[in-house]
């Protein structure tokens, strides 16, 4: 059995994992949710950076001593979640990114989104923090009204640092045994590099038919999903 470390994406803490947490210790697996620091019950002063949050996940996995470990990482934590993955050597099993941005040395988050101008400014605009998501952003995502307003009435602005801060790698990243989860409703192709990995037999994929948060919308199917990736 695995154990998996659990990592949400943007404004989300751990308690986005709390359904398909339940799932993977059923099946007999460690599950391990992480929130990331300046985000839910860790929100500070200062906007925490990206080597911040691939500390974090490096913290988790030793604290707990963790081995076959499963790192996953969810939209914006697929790029720490990433190069933490290369860091932690034998103990990891296999990566899995879940809708996920996937790190690129020297590319930061806001380098692979349409308009990074427009969220830099935004940032600024909010004191270095990146505002949730209104409620309209979350139609057509597979997501009931009473999922929206548990998302949007938790969340927490997101450290802006995170954001703008490149990644880290020391090797290609197509190295690392990994799954990637496409969530359809959201757009229904992987990233451009996450393809070519995928045609070149390095990584496997594996589609949802569900928009962008599935731990919220389809937390079973994305449970055995990660149990058996």
């Amino acid at each position: 059995m695995a154990n998996f470390v659990l990592v949400a994406g943007a404004w989300l803490g751990s308690w986005a994992w709390d359904e398909v947490a339940a799932e993977l210790r059923a099946a007999g697996h460690g599950a391990y949710p992480l929130t990331l620091s300046g985000l839910a019950e860790k929100r500070g002063a200062a906007p925490a950076g990206q080597q911040a949050h691939v500390a974090d996940v490096l913290a988790e996995v030793a604290e707990h001593d963790l081995r076959e470990v499963v790192l996953v990482g969810h939209s914006y934590s697929g790029i720490p979640v990433g190069q933490a993955a290369e860091r932690i050597g034998d103990r990891l099993e296999r990566l899995v990114l879940v809708d996920a941005n996937v790190p690129v040395a020297g590319e930061s988050f806001a380098d692979q989104i349409p308009e990074p101008a427009a969220l830099r400014a935004d940032l600024a605009a909010h004191g270095g923090w990146w505002p949730p998501l209104p409620v309209a952003e979350f139609a057509g995502q597979g997501l009931t009204t009473g999922q929206i307003a548990r998302i949007t009435g938790r969340a927490t602005p997101h450290p802006g640092a995170s954001l703008t801060e490149p990644a880290v790698l020391e090797g290609p990243l197509g190295e690392l045994p990994a799954l990637y989860v496409k969530c359809l409703l959201d757009w229904p192709e992987p990233p451009p590099v996450v393809a070519g990995l995928v045609a070149d037999g390095r990584w496997r994929l594996a589609e949802l038919d569900t928009g962008h948060w599935p731990m919220f919308s389809r937390p079973a199917e994305l449970a055995r999903i990660l149990g058996g990736s």
